[in-house]
């Protein structure tokens, strides 16, 4: 389409409902889609806003009752744009102020295009000579009022994306392009340094690409250095390598595999790994007396654990300290008895308690006595800018995943408060610990209301970036996630939901998005997402990056394809050598 070329003009709306717009007779509504990006060009101000929905009208009621046949192809050309004629919703986003229009179109794009020589038509070109000249960016607002009647509303073009969501190699920004518009070929950035401020979220029912997303998130924060990631990956979908879904079996690359010397993978079942040939990953082994009560409250439902139990569970954490659960799974029944009129516990709950803690010694992972600290290995890791992966591998069920992740984040997480306070204090550069962002599948079973104030994952969420770490969390249903929880998700990246419940819980605490769920129930199955939040100025559907052989070679930091498994790993190493680790 040409974007110079009007599609429609203005005719009722309001600001909390949005825009209502009659489509030109020589414009198809066909070629109108949910979540395209449009823009009003009122008398003062220009809004750039997202197409909601589209309707068909009629200015007659006899047009209706008595509509011409199909094959009077002359009548309809007739009515055609006047007796009928098409109809788009359109909720605005942002909005450029009066000043900044004008000082836009006189020096962002004939003034400046001239002093910089930039092409007529490359966007780029002449944000980057605006800003370089004005020493600013465009400042786009919040909508506070709307255009006037019969203001002419036109596809947004390249300028539009640009000066909207920036672009890739920005100097002034970590902008990371994620995906492309439906009808454009110009890339949607999202600004990484506001992404990992606040806790985010992946969402989307089972098959529409979360782990892709995922994984293209993950890929664009460690190319640009925003943060350091720390990975739980119940399914080995991040270290290494994954399968893709589809008839022909094929995999892409983990990780591992792009980044080499910055990521390092630890896996729980190391048999597991080793079959998948996974070669260099390191063993992790957690112990009972890294268990604290809440982590066992975390699974109380897999265990099936009464609340008796819990509390009794608390007398044991308190008379025996750490040890508490070895101590437990040695004493006998007439141990117990002693035990229990001695400290007042019960008996018949602190046996059923001794009795369901046996299955943690199903565990591969677990021992009585962990042979060194391995979470204080991995903080180490995560203090010196390595990116970790914890792959589960055949320990993968809610109950592993679960106790695990809350452990080890658990003690992470009071790492960095210590850390965070003690830079608060000397206000010095060198204590300022790295941003972490925190990643957790299958979020609803951490964040349940039942028992999301239990655990560390709540705790994380709530504090937003007071510590700094961040959560970011991959789930298929968002409405299992506490509503407090969800109100502090800053950046949502949604694929396709169908439950009603779920599409409500995305809009948690977001201004108008009533208008969005029209959006987001019409994606397609595959990759296609919305976008909103923090990290991005206004929503957006965007077609996202593919996962592909083109996007390992912009992004990755080895020429991976051209040399054998064994070099690249070498290549690691010896990076690694160099940079003293």
């Amino acid at each position: 389409m040409n974007p110079e070329k009007p599609l429609g003009s203005v005719i009722q709306g309001s600001l909390s409902q949005g825009l209502e717009v009659r489509l030109h007779p020589d414009v198809s509504v066909e070629d109108m889609r949910v979540g395209k990006f449009l823009v009003v060009r009122g008398t003062r101000s220009h809004f750039f806003c997202m197409l909601t929905d589209v309707c068909l009208g009629t200015s007659s009621a006899r047009i209706v009752a008595n509509p011409p046949l199909p094959e009077d192809d002359f009548l309809q050309a007739v009515l055609a744009g006047s007796g009928t004629y098409g109809t788009i919703s359109l909720s605005p986003m942002l909005m450029l102020t009066p000043d900044e229009l004008e000082e836009w179109e006189r020096g962002g794009t004939a003034g400046v295009q001239r002093r910089a020589g930039a092409e007529e038509n490359d966007g780029k070109g002449v944000l980057a000579s605006f800003q370089a000249q004005s020493g600013r960016q465009i400042e786009l607002l919040p909508v506070k009022t709307i255009p006037s009647h019969f203001s002419q509303v036109f596809d947004a073009s390249e300028r539009d994306f640009r000066s909207v969501f920036g672009w890739e190699d920005d100097p002034h920004r970590r902008n990371f392009a994620i995906g492309k518009p439906l009808d454009m070929d110009v890339p949607v950035c999202i600004d990484l340094d506001r992404f990992v401020e606040r806790s985010n979220g992946v969402f989307g029912k089972s098959g529409t690409g979360k782990s892709f997303l995922t994984r293209l998130l993950l890929s664009g924060v460690i190319r640009k250095q925003a943060a350091v990631n720390l990975i739980f990956d119940m399914h080995s979908e991040y270290g290494w390598e994954a399968a893709t879904e589809g008839k022909q079996f094929s995999t892409v690359k983990g990780l591992r595999q792009l980044f080499p010397s910055q990521v390092e993978i630890y896996t729980l079942d190391p048999t597991s790994t080793k079959r998948r040939g996974v070669r260099d990953a390191q063993e992790l082994y957690l112990s009972y007396d890294q268990i604290e009560v809440e982590d066992i409250s975390l699974v109380q439902r897999e265990l099936n654990l009464s609340e008796a139990s819990i509390e009794n569970a608390i007398i044991l954490r308190n008379e025996f300290g750490k040890s508490w659960i070895t101590q437990l799974l040695a004493m006998s029944n007439e141990e117990i008895q002693m035990f229990c009129e001695e400290k007042r516990g019960n008996k018949s709950s602190i046996m059923a308690l001794q009795r369901k803690l046996m299955r943690l010694d199903e565990l591969k992972y677990m021992r009585n006595s962990s042979p060194k600290d391995y979470i204080g290995q991995i903080l180490e890791s995560i203090t010196a800018g390595k990116h970790i992966v914890i792959e589960f591998g055949s320990q993968s069920d809610m109950l592993s995943y679960m106790l695990a992740t809350n452990m080890i984040s658990r003690r992470i997480h009071a790492s960095y408060v210590q850390k965070s306070e003690r830079f608060l204090q000397s206000k010095n550069p060198i204590d300022r610990p790295r941003q972490l962002v925190i990643t957790i599948e299958e979020a609803h079973r951490f964040l349940d209301p039942a028992i999301v104030r239990s655990t560390i994952f709540g705790t994380i969420a709530r504090e937003m970036r007071k510590y700094f770490v961040t959560l970011l969390i991959v789930d298929q249903r968002p409405s299992g996630i506490d509503n407090e929880v969800m109100s502090q998700v800053g950046t949502r990246i949604t694929a396709l939901l169908n439950d009603d419940k779920d599409i409500d819980a995305i809009f948690t605490g977001v201004s108008g998005g009533q208008s969005l769920r029209s959006v987001l129930s019409k994606l397609d199955s595959k990759q296609q997402a919305l976008i909103l939040g923090h990290a991005v100025p206004m929503p957006v559907v965007v077609q996202t990056r593919p996962y592909d052989a083109t996007f390992y070679k912009e992004i990755g930091e080895v020429a991976w394809e051209e040399m054998p498994t064994e070099t690249v790993l070498k290549a690691a190493e010896a990076a690694r050598a160099d940079l003293g680790f």
